[in-house]
């Protein structure tokens, strides 16, 4: 018997690891991260972060697109394609720590979403990369599919986060909410009276619009740490022009996505042709921060405390936009035990535990589905 092998028997009587992956609306890349949850414990062992190469995120932000118009080819392709890219960045991962494959209970995936459309004759939601590849090239259970399952349920098939949330985050004592800043922005109201329900829902884009103006007159995939943005002048005429799209007053439950919130939505918009570049890009940032602060301020006025996690925590001028904005204390969750780029990767390995374990990982005061079910579809290997 090998070292390594002799060392994972001997912890794995204490640990109970599960793998999360995550590719959320930013389209950057692949979130995978180790974390042992035991009973009463939850410890990120290890995290593996694969950026996707400039072809396959222009495949992705095609397949994304409103409108789009994609071949089955093509789309087959992609989901295998990035079902194998997920399976690399879970081996990488591994080749880091001291297990094996063997030692994993199972993997959660979030999958790609390219669609999400909740509230349409037939609702649906698409997310892909092939759970089935995953389970064969890294010979670990793989838990996917989160999503449709809610929807079928007659929910919004998200956010789905908000459970996990409660688990980790809740206080007695005060009132929280944990904004995930990632392409879409989303909210998950904490009240501390334990007889209150938790609340969730999409405030509108996160980081969508800014990645995307950005891409266009400057040729960056991000705007890092909202240099580019803090160089221009907010126009507040062309903000409530943006907020005027019924979306942002409509009640929860309510999700969106990347197929909604768009260029194409931006420039239908308002004649962004008016403005200097940076200046939309700047009005673009205040777009996001206020959209999140009014919505918490509309549904949750109590709140004490915000906790900011997802990619646009390291904006900081965004972080610099909601802290003037909340009418709160706003923090990373890193000042909470987690680093805010591993919360929604781990939130599926939590996920993927619960659907093993046959316990429900929606909430319906979150989502609007009928009642709380088990999520996810079980990939098993031999």
């Amino acid at each position: 018997m090998s070292d390594k092998n002799e060392h994972g028997n001997k912890m794995m009587s204490n640990l109970e690891l599960y793998i999360g992956l995550m590719s959320g609306t930013s389209l950057d890349g692949i979130d995978a991260v180790l974390v042992d949850l035991s009973e009463d414990k939850m410890e990120v062992i290890d995290f593996e972060y694969l950026p996707f190469a400039s072809e396959i995120q222009h495949q992705l932000h095609q397949l994304s697109a409103p409108n789009a118009q994609v071949t089955l080819q093509a789309f087959g392709e992609m989901d295998t394609a990035l079902g194998c890219l997920f399976a690399d960045t879970v081996n990488a991962l591994l080749c880091k720590t001291n297990f094996a494959a063997s030692h994993i209970k199972a993997i959660g995936s979030h999958g790609q979403t390219v669609y999400h459309s909740p509230l349409g004759q037939f609702p649906f939601t698409l997310q892909i990369g092939d759970p089935n590849c995953i389970a064969q090239h890294t010979r670990i259970t793989t838990v996917a599919d989160f999503r449709r399952r809610d929807i079928a349920a007659g929910g919004q098939g998200a956010p789905l986060v908000p459970a996990f949330h409660h688990a980790v985050f809740h206080s007695i004592n005060e009132t929280r909410c944990i904004v995930n800043i990632g392409g879409i922005a989303n909210v998950t109201v904490l009240p501390a009276e334990s007889d209150s329900a938790v609340m969730g829902f999409d405030t509108g884009p996160g980081n969508v619009l800014l990645n995307q103006w950005i891409k266009r007159h400057l040729h960056h995939d991000y705007d890092a740490q909202g240099a580019w943005a803090k160089t221009g002048c907010i126009h507040f005429d062309l903000v409530e022009k943006l907020k005027s799209e019924f979306y942002f007053q409509a009640p929860p439950p309510k999700s969106t996505g990347v197929d909604y919130f768009s260029l194409n939505w931006l420039e239908a918009k308002c004649e962004t042709n008016r403005y200097a570049v940076e200046d939309v890009q700047a009005s673009l940032t205040y777009l996001t921060a206020i959209t999140i602060c009014e919505a918490i301020a509309r549904v949750a006025p109590q709140t004490s405390r915000i906790l900011v996690c997802g990619g646009g925590v390291h904006n900081h001028y965004l972080m610099q936009l909601l802290n003037e904005n909340a009418h709160c204390v706003v923090q990373s969750t890193a000042d909470f035990g987690l680093h805010p780029d591993h919360v929604e990767a781990i939130a599926f390995a939590w996920l993927a535990k619960q659907t093993l374990n046959q316990k429900t990982g929606n909430l319906q005061t979150v989502t609007g589905a009928r009642c709380n079910v088990i999520l996810g579809g079980i990939y098993p290997v031999s």
